[in-house]
């Protein structure tokens, strides 16, 4: 494993949540967070309780123009990014008949196009120095889709597809590509998902934290893994349900569909 020392990590949905603490573990580490994120005023805050080793950057990876200017800026200062963590990310649970289509838009455009738009900001880079790392933030909903989460899981389901298909095309390159796919986790990102509180109550004890997000994102970059699922036992459901996938939604629709 590389020294983090001095390691350049630009963080997306840096503003609170995983993107947040995953910034707080690597300057702990010696790298240099670039905190990503719309929202300046949180950026700040966070910054500031990082010290030195943190930069913010106003960011909204819906827009290809932001993106070119963050990353660019990014550039100027350190002539590279190391590690790229795209995290920045929302949802809506809603059924699919009263969701409207703007929204599965407004997904697809964040969660997916996002990820797109600052990978392409930096592979480039990456690739003419032989190194780099790109770490997507998916979701367990990519593998094991439910119901009222038809647009939020499609844009997960892309970016494991994209993952898994970019990881290929770099073999052999220095770049590693990979994905953390958790399931439900305590942050902010349930205030828009979840606005009734009802599933965050009935997933509240299997909810996973932050730390044990951001944790294995760092161990991901350490040990240039492909992939991790969070929980185990939800990589290990996905397993079954690529196996036997109709056996497994009557088996355990009932307790999946908790929304």
């Amino acid at each position: 494993m590389e020294s983090w020392e001095g390691k350049i990590v630009a963080i997306t949905g840096a503003s609170s949540g995983i993107g947040a603490k995953t910034a707080e573990l690597v300057a702990q580490r010696g790298a240099k967070p670039l905190l990503m994120a719309r929202s300046r005023g949180r950026l700040d805050a966070i910054a500031g309780r990082l010290g030195a080793a943190a930069e913010t950057y106003e960011l909204d990876v819906s827009s290809a123009e932001s993106v070119e200017t963050a990353f660019r800026l990014a550039y100027e200062r350190h002539g590279r990014v190391d590690v790229l963590v795209n995290n920045a990310g929302f949802g809506i649970f809603e059924k699919f008949e009263n969701t409207p289509l703007a929204d599965f838009e407004r997904m697809m455009d964040v969660n997916y196009m996002g990820v797109v738009r600052c990978t392409k900001a930096v592979l480039p880079r990456m690739l003419a120095a032989g190194s780099g790392h790109v770490v997507n933030v998916a979701s367990i909903a990519g593998k094991i889709a439910t119901a009222k989460s038809t647009g939020y899981s499609a844009t997960k389901h892309a970016v494991l597809g994209l993952t898994n298909s970019l990881r290929q095309e770099l073999a052999g390159t220095g770049v590693t590509v990979t994905t953390i796919n958790p399931g439900p986790v305590d942050t902010p990102f349930f205030e828009l998902a979840d606005p009734s509180g009802s599933y965050v109550a009935n997933v509240k004890r299997l909810m996973l934290t932050p730390d044990k997000v951001a944790s294995a994102i760092v161990r991901a970059i350490e040990r240039k893994r492909a992939e991790i699922d969070l929980p185990g036992i939800a990589g290990f459901g996905a397993k079954l349900f690529y196996l036997f996938p109709r056996t497994f939604e009557r088996v355990s629709r009932k307790f999946l569909n908790l929304k």
